[in-house]
């Protein structure tokens, strides 16, 4: 299964990864973190289809998406 995962601190809550995730399945963190911006998060990690769109999009590299690797 595909894992997307956010550098939290640095995320200023633009919101286009949200915006282009197929899935719906970010949202905006209910914490605030360092800078005073609710950070992206992924809610339904196993919906996650390891598209990537949200990584490609982000202005501030602050997603990463770890594809899983086929057996064989």
């Amino acid at each position: 299964m595909p894992k997307v995962t956010f550098r939290e601190e640095r995320c200023k809550a633009c919101e286009l990864c949200a915006s282009v995730c197929p899935k719906k399945i970010i949202t905006m963190a209910g914490h605030i973190n360092e800078m005073g911006y609710h950070p992206a998060t992924v809610k339904e990690q196993e919906k996650c289809t390891g598209c990537a769109m949200c990584a490609l999009i982000c202005p501030d590299l602050v997603i990463e998406v770890e594809k899983e690797e086929k057996a064989g």
